[in-house]
Order: C-alpha cells, then structure tokens, then sequence
C-alpha cells in the first residue's frame, strides 16, 4: 500500500481510491460483497491507508491479512457513507481510481467534491501490478501448472460426436480438480468456429476432422492461468499442418523475442513476422498478448506501438494465432515470465498438434 501511494505521488495524483475488486484483493487480501454499500480504500503518499467500509462488514475487514495497517472508518446503514469518505479527500485534488469503481460511488463522490479529478488506474498507472514478486511468481507458476494437468488429461477424453459445451464442462471442472477456486473461461471452439478467437463454446457437435481450438484459465490462490493448444479429431490434412507448423514458430520466435529491456512491441512483431513472411499476415487479427496476475487480462500488452520496456518479473501471454473464416483456426498459447536473462514459460505442456479421438 505504500509502494502504491508513492507511485500515484509519483504520477501527480493526490492519491488512489480503490474499491472492491482485484486492486483491493492484491493491495489488502480484503474480498468483501460488491454492492451499492460504499466500501473505499483511500491511499496518500506519506499518510496511513484508510478503508472506508460499512460497519455490518467492519469484522471482516479487520482480520483481512492487510487489516492491521488499516484505519478503519465504519458508517453505519441510514447515514450517509460520503460523511466519512468526503474529508478523506478534501475538496480539491486528482485521484486515480480502481476500474471496477462503481459509477454510483464514483458519482456520490463527484457530487459533493466538484473540485476534484478522476482517473482510471489502468491508465494513471498501468505499470502498478505488473511486476511480480518471488511469491506471486510462485502462485502464478502453480497456476500455469494446474492448467497444464488439465490439459494433460483433456486430451485423453472423447471429441467426436460431443458438443463443444460438454468438452467445455470437462475442462472446467478439471481446472477445479487442479485447484482453480474460479474457471474465467473455457473456450471450445471446433472446426470453422476455430476461426473466432473468442468463440463461446456452443451446440455443435465435434467431427472428425475438426480442428479444435482450446483455450481455458482461471485463477488458483488468487492467481491466473490462461493457456491455449490447437488439437486435431483424427489425422489432419497437410494444409492444416502447416498452418499449426507456422502458428507454433510464430508462438517460439514470440517467446524468443523475451528479454529485459526489449519493448512489449518486439514480442508482438517478432510472432507476427512469421505469420506474415508465411504468407498469413492478415488472419492474425489480434495481439500477440496480455499480462496476467490477479485477473487475466491486465497491462502490459504485448502489441504493436506499446513501447514499455519488459521488466524481470513481468508476467503475460504468447498467443498469436492464424484464423481461416468458414473453415479452422489455430492458437497455440503459454504464460511467459520475464527473467534476468530472457523469459521462462509457465506452460511446459507440448505445443505440437495432438491428436484426439
């Protein structure tokens, strides 16, 4: 919490305003009910972090694991929660606020401040959650971990004759069985609905022949996974080979561009390079990746024109993909961690095309 209020002091902000949400988790360990109560996280460089939180919930906000540095100012139902959070803030200022903010909140605040300012954290500061520590990067390897096992065992399953839903469900509740405590998606997407990067897995049933793109993650100990491998039903033919061939030396050539100081662009360009020389330049419609901690996707961004530089301990995606409209796609995906020297991936499991029956 102080690395945090320096860094908006640093930034020209007056202070940061969280609510509940994955800033609060990562800041706190503090995971109350999102509701219209007004629950606020008031930090300012060189001052103790205030929570401005109902009473009913007070408790529990104490025996949070970042309880002990909280001073908590309870309202209670009936008054008015912007007596309490108002001289917080005073009635000027510039605060970067957590993106999950609810407008009702944000505009409560407005209302009887009009003097202040508000910007989004993601774009106040962007860079906040980005790198992690020894022991982030440890949940963060579990997790990748875990879905890999999933995978592993996905594979062993039946395809053909099955709706993508039903292969969707196996895969959720083997992330479960693996530890995930939340599934965020489960994507299934066979033979021509492989050509849509974000299919939601539906009631088509799988054939032989298909193409099927999964791609599923989650969080585990509060940590996300987000993996993604390109199978086949039976033996493909050789065009679908060689576009699953391109796709994986994009994704290596990727994951080979990780390095300190290179930009977040080179990633990008180096996969993309590839895709392009192979002649499929224009079916890779999306960037090559995002950053993952506590929610799947976060900054950095692994796209063209992000000049940031990579940092160790930087954590996110290597996805690129070659998409076909009306026929199949490909995506082959790890979560790569920058380190001293290049990168590590935290997904190990094979990248070839497996065959699934």
């Amino acid at each position: 919490m102080r690395r945090a209020a320096r860094a908006a002091a640093d930034a020209g902000l007056d202070g940061l305003l969280v609510a509940p949400g994955p800033d609060l988790v990562w800041l706190t360990g503090y995971r109350p009910p999102e509701t219209e109560r007004l629950t606020l996280l008031v930090l300012r460089d060189g001052e103790d972090p205030v929570l401005v939180v109902p009473a009913l919930e007070a408790p529990d906000a104490e025996e949070a694991p970042g309880g002990p540095a909280l001073d908590l100012r309870d309202w209670t139902d009936g008054k008015d929660p912007y007596d309490t959070a108002v001289p917080l803030l005073g009635p000027r200022g510039r605060f970067g606020v957590s993106d999950n903010t609810w407008a009702l909140h944000l505009l409560g605040l407005q209302g009887r401040l009009p003097g202040t300012a508000y910007v989004g954290l993601s774009e106040a500061l962007p860079m906040l959650r980005a790198v992690k520590d020894a022991a982030e990067l440890e949940r963060m390897a579990a997790a990748g971990a875990a879905a890999d096992r999933a995978y592993e065992e996905i594979r062993g399953v039946r395809f053909a004759g099955r709706r993508e839903t039903e292969v969707a469900a196996d895969l959720a509740d083997l992330l479960r069985r693996f530890g995930h405590s939340q599934v965020d998606f489960t994507i299934v997407a066979s033979g021509p609905n492989g050509a849509n990067p974000h299919h939601e897995a539906g009631d088509r049933v799988i054939a032989d022949g298909d193409m099927v793109v999964l791609d599923f993650g989650g969080l585990k100990d509060g940590y996300g996974s987000d993996t993604s491998r390109t199978v086949h039903v039976g033996e493909p033919d050789a065009e679908e080979r060689e576009v699953h061939d391109v796709v994986r030396a994009a994704q290596e050539a990727g994951f080979r561009a990780v390095r300190p100081g290179a930009a977040c662009q080179d990633v990008d360009r180096a996969a993309r390079a590839v895709i392009a020389d192979a002649g499929y330049g224009d079916r890779f419609i999306h960037r090559t990746g995002h950053g993952i901690g506590v929610t799947t996707h976060e900054p950095p961004y692994m796209v063209e024109g992000e000049e940031r530089p990579l940092v160790p301990g930087m954590c996110f995606s290597v996805e690129p993909g070659v998409y076909l409209p009306g026929r199949f796609g490909v995506r082959i995906e790890d979560i790569v961690t920058v380190t001293e020297d290049g990168g590590r991936r935290l997904n190990t499991t094979p990248r070839d095309m497996a065959i699934v029956h």
